[in-house]
């Protein structure tokens, strides 16, 4: 029987990075795309385990995963915990509001209820936001869908998250973008620091798949609106 790689990830609708796992387990999205190349690289079936966000280090620390592959910026607060193999995409953050709502920077959201994935690259960018009042989110199954209805309900004023997932809401009829950041924060897959195996077996592939073209060549197909990081992600090393 072929050997799987599993992998820990929330259940959420966030094409075109990733969408909800059909009935067998399979998602589509750029990630699940990046999953695959890997395990094929490796000679693995990928395994997705859900959970909410909160759980997914946790699981990776404690070996109930063999890593995390799921919109994990490297900061510093998550390079103390796992280690990430070489990243597989650079993306900037984007702002999002209600329809009609006049906010287009960040000094504009002073006074405004601000949502954030509780210690990620989100919410240290909203950190940064002239007096805005910082919501935390997290520990849910879906955090992303929960920030989305708290901006449509006005529990919230505006939500953080990655352009890759915020720009195309920009697009529909309740809300406005109102703008992004040009951050550039690296996202990598969390490995625990026990498993030096692990580690060099899935930054190995991502070498493979980077240096072959595939991750280039998924990068284009889910996301053709973005240029190809290629040399922050072709220069990058482990």
């Amino acid at each position: 029987m072929t050997e799987k790689l599993r992998l820990a990830c929330i259940d959420s609708p966030a094409m075109p990075l990733f969408g909800l796992a059909d009935a067998n387990g399979v998602r589509d999205g750029y990630e699940p795309e990046v999953a695959k190349l890997l395990a094929e690289a490796t000679g693995r079936v990928v395994e997705w385990v859900m959970m909410p966000w909160d759980d997914m280090l946790p699981s990776v620390q404690q070996h109930r995963v063999d890593a995390v592959l799921c919109g994990q910026g490297i900061i510093p607060s998550r390079e103390e915990q796992v280690d990430f193999v070489r990243p597989y995409a650079v993306f900037n953050e984007s702002v999002l509001v209600r329809a009609g709502d006049p906010a287009r920077s960040p000094e504009d959201l002073n006074g405004y209820k601000v949502a954030a994935i509780a210690n990620s690259a989100n919410m240290r960018l909203a950190e940064t936001f002239p007096g805005a009042i910082l919501v935390p989110f997290g520990a849910s199954d879906d955090v992303f869908s929960d920030m989305i209805e708290a901006v449509r309900s006005g529990e919230v004023d505006a939500m953080v998250d990655d352009d890759v997932v915020t720009v195309p809401l920009g697009e529909e009829a309740d809300f406005d973008l109102a703008f992004t950041a040009e951050t550039r924060n690296p996202w990598g897959v969390g490995v625990a620091k026990d498993r030096p195996e692990m580690f060099r077996l899935l930054n190995d592939a991502m070498t493979t798949i980077i240096e072959n073209g595939k991750l280039k060549a998924a990068w284009n197909k889910w996301f053709p609106h973005l240029p190809y990081p290629e040399e922050s992600l072709e220069g990058a090393t482990k």
